[in-house]
Order: C-alpha cells, then structure tokens, then sequence
C-alpha cells in the first residue's frame, strides 16, 4: 500500500541522517550466527528500523533481532491476513474461490494496479491473487468485506496478535487519513478528492488507533510461524491454498536467497511525509523454516525514498542470504 497525495498512488544513500544503532541480535548453534548478527546490525542502521528473524532448526534453534516489540505501520502485510480468513470462509462452505465478485465504483478504492479501471465480474480466486502478488486495493476490500472484518479480527485475536490492527477497509482508511470523520466512507471519487485536498485542509498520521495497519516484528512472524504449519486451517488442501497464493507475492524475488521456496507479503506507504517498507514472510532452507520480519517507518521528504528503498531491499536479501548459509 503506497499513499503519495501528489500522484494518488496509495499503498507500495549509503548514509543515513540516522544514528548508529547496536543490533540487540543472538544467534545460536551453527557457524554463522556472527554474519548474521552483523547484518542485522547493517539492517537496524535503516531509519527506524525493526526486524526479528528466527530459524526453527530441529536441534540448534536461534533468533536474530532489533527490536522486535516496536508497533510500527506495516502497510499492506496486513492482506495475509484477509486471505487466511476467506480461505476459512471456504473451508467451513460460507464461500468459495469459484464465486464472482463484482468490481465497480461502489468498492474501487486507490492503488489498485489489477482492477483500477475495470467494471465487470472476476472469480474470486482472482480477487485474492490480485491482492497478494499486486497488492490491489479494490481487491483487498472486496475480500474482506466477503470474508467479514470482524471475522478477520477475531482470527488477529485468535493468534494472540495484540499489536496487529488492520482498518475496516482500505478506502475507510484512506477517508481517514485525509480528514473524514471515523466511520465514514468518502465513496470513490471523494476519496480521490480528499486525498488530493484533505477534508478541512487537515490529514491524520498513517499509524493511529483507528484506522490504520499496523504489527510487530514480534507478531508476524508469531503469525507466520503458526499459520504455515496450519494451525488455523482444518483441511491440509486451506493450507495448501494458502501457501500457494502467499508464494505470490512480488517482493519475494528481490528479497530471498534465489531458488528458495518464501511465502510472504509485504507492504509500504508515502504519506504526507511519512514513509514505510515491511515484508514479513517464511523461507524454507533444506527443511528448516526461517521467520522473519522486517520494517523502517520514517518521516522525510519523498525524493529520499528511492535511495532508502535501495538500501532496504538490500539489507532485508542479507539478512536472509546470512540467515539461509547459518542455517546450511
């Protein structure tokens, strides 16, 4: 999810005006753990940074983090979870992948590459890769609202998420932000309006406790942990659905080891000044899962971020390449 209010496109140097910052990283067991704290040391030196990365190795287990407790916006990683909810919508017969969904005006919202200028009908398998690998935000909102955001909610609370908030839709969130009153839906040209004009001339910080996207490194990969070993699926076919969509994801290619099996989502936004990159996610190494999390939030002007991106992807693929050798 990227929001710039110049362009409407909302949600996704080597020196840094940041101070240094000592990694607080622990790596146990096999040869390695000291490269991998290094490059975590090298990630936490992004602006505000936090990541936790842990292997889940059958007999020699370690975690690598910075930290991992700060609730930060995490943009569209979120999505991860509306796709497991519809998924259990499927399971229990209350819906199913084949279903057509209706795109048009009444559920458009911003940031939508798939569906931006489509009126029509599309499965609803459809709509849910759209969100994973493009990150649509029509899309996201069309299969939450199928799915239920209490619903979607209720399984953040079931996993025992206490620092995850998603927004009842990405288009209330975009009202939100640009000044609408709690609970109100501009409706699709009025988002567009608001964000290009803000509602009283006023806008709202991107993490708030009403309508936003936010985790913890803590969080995620709790999440990641415990949904790809099915803990919230009854059928192994839910999970394998859900893997396969998550596999999706666009930001996998730029961050993972190459040829490495990665299940993950990531997210980003440009905001009034306020920027963020995350991307939590699971690798497989041989058989062994790694975890991890990883997200900056910073304040600054918008032609530095191509420069903190560079520098982000590139820190997030050394710490998994340190991680992937540590684990052998």
């Amino acid at each position: 999810m990227t929001l710039n209010r110049r362009n409407l496109s909302i949600l996704a140097a080597s020196a840094f005006a940041a101070p240094a910052i000592v990694s607080r990283a622990a790596a146990q067991g096999k040869d390695g753990g000291t490269r991998v704290q290094a490059a975590v040391a090298r990630f936490a030196a992004l602006p505000s940074a936090s990541c936790l990365v842990a292997a889940d190795h059958p007999t020699a287990p370690w975690q690598a983090s910075h930290l991992p407790a700060a609730r930060l916006f995490v943009g569209s990683a979120v999505k991860t979870f509306i796709l497991a909810q519809y998924l259990r919508e499927v399971e229990a017969g209350r819906l199913t992948e084949d279903q057509q969904m209706r795109i048009d005006d009444a559920v458009r919202s911003l940031s939508s590459p798939v569906f931006l200028n489509l009126t029509g009908t599309t499965p609803a398998r459809s709509v849910l890769e759209a969100m994973i690998t493009h990150s649509d935000n029509t899309a996201t909102d069309m299969a939450l609202a199928a799915a239920g955001v209490d619903k979607v909610r209720a399984l953040i609370a079931e996993a025992g998420l206490g620092a995850t908030q998603i927004p009842h839709s990405t288009r209330r969130l975009f009202s939100w932000l640009a000044g609408a009153p709690e609970g109100v839906d501009l409706g699709w040209e009025g988002v567009q309006r608001a964000v290009a004009a803000p509602v009283a001339g006023k806008t709202r910080p991107a993490l708030n406790g009403q309508q936003t996207m936010a985790s913890t490194a803590e969080d995620m990969v709790r999440w990641y942990r415990q949904a790809l070993r099915g803990t919230y699926f009854k059928k192994p076919g839910t999970l394998l659905e859900f893997k396969r969509i998550q596999a999706m994801a666009s930001a996998i290619v730029h961050s993972v080891p190459p040829d490495t099996i990665a299940y993950a989502k990531g997210g980003s936004i440009e905001w009034d000044g306020f920027h963020c990159f995350s991307l939590p996610g699971q690798m497989i190494v041989g058989n062994v899962p790694v975890t991890f999390s990883f997200t900056v939030n910073w304040t600054g002007p918008d032609d530095g971020v191509a420069a903190i991106f560079g520098a982000y992807v590139g820190a997030v693929a050394d710490v998994l390449k340190e991680a992937a050798q540590a684990v052998g």
